[in-house]
Parts: C-alpha cells; structure tokens; sequence
C-alpha cells in the first residue's frame, strides 16, 4: 500500500453500471462500492478534476446489454468538458475508444481507477494506462468484484475481497494502492505537473 501520493487530475470509473451494483446481480458489498466511488465522483468535480464514466456495451442477453436497464450508469453524470461518458466494448478501457485522447487534451499525468470489476475491467484499464506512462492511483476500497466459485479439483471457492486484492497485486509496482478513497487527492486539469513524457501522446 502506498501512503502520501500525489495528486491526480482524473478520475475514471469503470463501468458502476445498475446490473453490477443493484439486485441479484450485484458484487458483495456493493453499497460500500457505491458510496466510496461516490465519495471520489464529488471531490474529484469539486477540485475541477476530469471524470470519465466508462460504460460497458454488453452483447445481446448479457445483464449489461446495450440499451437495457442493467446497462444505464448508476451514477448521475453531469455531462461537460470536465466529465464525459465513453462507452466501450472490450475490459481495457483504451481499447477502440477516445480514452486516450479525452486525458491528452486534458493534459493528464495521473489518475485514479475505480469500479468493477477488479480483476477485468478495472484491472485492465489500469494496466493500459500504466503502460500509456501515467501515474495510476489505485484506492483499494473502490473497486470490487464477485467471488470466484469453486472449481473441483482446482480449487475451493475464493471470496471477491480477495480477488480483488490478487487483481491489485498483479498490476506490479508501479501501480499506487491506497487503502481508502479518501486517501486520493485530486487537482484541476491542467495542473498536474508530474506529467511523464510518454504521456503526452499516448497511443
């Protein structure tokens, strides 16, 4: 875990979509996801950070089907340049999408990832991003996912808390995890000075 980290100037959240995070369906302990990725939504627009809402486009029957009600994003958006939507088809957030040039124009070098799930989509988005050269803080409270069941003659069943902190563990060292949402500081854009040189035109 890493204490002290140094403001970023983004926020991304990865797909808190209804069918995720309501119902049935729901990852455990949704409502603590919920409120902790709200709780980092309010300050980052408070410090005129940028926000992106990445939505998954499901495939037809999938719980996240584009169009459907599992499909709508459970947080309010308020749509501007400093918050956008982009909608996606793939676990990395970069692919096939203009993630990469909404944080170029925005003159980004760190961001914080938040969301589900934790060993897929916010898992890969966090990689691409690291690979892109920006700083990637990781608050270990907001993000979640679903237990993986029991495989017979592999292994028992294994709760979503851990592997969602086996997913943070893969990201490697240079991913910043914090315990808790409230350890993320945010800056406006355009004053995140730390910015690498390989992010200035990431592909």
């Amino acid at each position: 875990m890493t204490q002290n980290v140094d403001a970023v100037s983004a926020l991304i959240i990865v797909d808190v979509q209804v069918a995720f995070v309501t119902g049935e369906g729901a990852v455990p302990d949704a409502a603590r996801v919920l409120d902790r990725v709200g709780a980092l939504l309010t300050e980052a627009r408070a410090r005129g950070s940028l926000v992106v809402h990445l939505q998954n486009d499901g495939p037809v029957d999938a719980d996240d089907e584009t169009g459907s009600p599992g499909w709508e994003l459970m947080l309010p958006v308020r749509p501007g340049p400093r918050e956008v939507v982009i909608r996606k088809t793939e676990d990395d957030g970069f692919d096939g999408t203009s993630l990469a040039e909404v944080l170029a124009t925005a003159e980004v070098a760190g961001v914080a990832v938040c969301g589900v799930m934790s060993e897929m989509c916010v898992g890969a988005t966090a990689r691409a991003a690291l690979e892109r050269g920006y700083r990637v803080v990781l608050p270990h409270d907001a993000h979640a996912t679903y237990d993986i069941p029991a495989a017979p003659g592999i292994s028992e069943a294994v709760p979503a808390r851990m592997v969602s902190r086996v997913a943070e563990w893969a990201l490697g060292d240079e991913v910043e995890i914090v315990p808790h949402a409230e350890d993320v500081v945010f800056t406006a854009v355009g004053t995140d000075t730390a910015r690498p040189e390989s992010a200035e035109h990431p592909a």
